[in-house]
């Protein structure tokens, strides 16, 4: 049933938010891997999201950045006055729930039982993402006849203005929101990096991108494994409410 009334268009606005909150580990949205259950826009205008995972035990630190880049993404709206971003079922559930409403870091949450810096892990698997969207755009251009010296010398603007197919714009677009990470994004910039931010070279870069597939396919593994898990574990025959659709502009 679609939602209506005076909070169905901001409900639609959450929805739309979430759907950029990405996994970590798996580089897909939290709402397409069905993770979020809830969205409320109280009368106040504090929002309320639920969310869920595919085991009791999945790491504490990732379930932390998504409920934390939840919050994140949803407090930017102008409207909202408040987010409760509450994950169930899960071993640090409590935890987790008490640190995000009280806008701690995952350092003050855990305290000594936080391994890590985040924001190297957080690092590390936006490389791992950007490694994959890199090997699925470059192995597309490929097949459409890109060769290795025109790919290696492609900078940041005729990456943006190639006339590709809808696949290919998404492609494109996919692997330009990861592309910030290994270096400067000036439109004279080098279209294609390492993830040690040095320029490809032509001799070889079949090669590279074969490398490049591994991590794709441990992600696609992983993130099969989660989606068997999560349809273990909970009712996912039984569809959520509606999202609200977005009202065209």
């Amino acid at each position: 049933m679609t939602a209506s009334g005076p909070h169905a268009g901001r409900t639609s606005e959450i929805w739309d938010r979430l759907r950029h909150v990405i996994d970590p580990e798996l580089d897909e949205s939290v709402t397409e891997l069905g993770f979020v259950t809830g969205v409320e826009v109280d009368a106040i205008d504090h929002v309320h999201i639920q969310f869920r995972l595919p085991t009791y035990w999945c790491a504490a630190n990732f379930a932390f950045m998504m409920a934390d880049d939840m919050r994140a993404v949803v407090s930017a709206l102008p409207w909202v006055r408040g987010v409760s971003v509450v994950l169930g079922e899960h071993m640090y559930a409590d935890k987790i729930n008490e640190g995000i409403s009280q806008g701690l870091s995952f350092q003050e949450t855990f305290g000594s039982e936080a391994t890590g810096d985040l924001s190297e892990v957080r690092r590390t698997f936006l490389l791992k993402a950007f490694q994959r969207r890199q090997e699925a755009l470059l192995s597309q251009l490929m097949v459409r006849g890109y060769t290795a010296e025109r790919l290696v010398t492609m900078i940041l603007a005729e990456l943006g203005a190639l006339a590709v197919e809808r696949e290919g714009q998404d492609l494109v677009g996919r692997y330009l929101e990861r592309r910030e990470i290994v270096g400067p994004c000036s439109s004279d910039a080098p279209a294609f990096l390492s993830a040690e931010g040095r320029r490809l070279p032509a001799e070889g870069l079949e090669t590279y991108v074969r490398g490049l597939r591994r991590v794709g396919v441990n992600a696609e593994f992983n993130g099969a494994l989660c989606r068997g898990l999560l349809s273990a574990r909970f009712d996912m025959t039984t569809p959520l409410p509606e999202r609200p659709k977005m009202n065209p502009s």
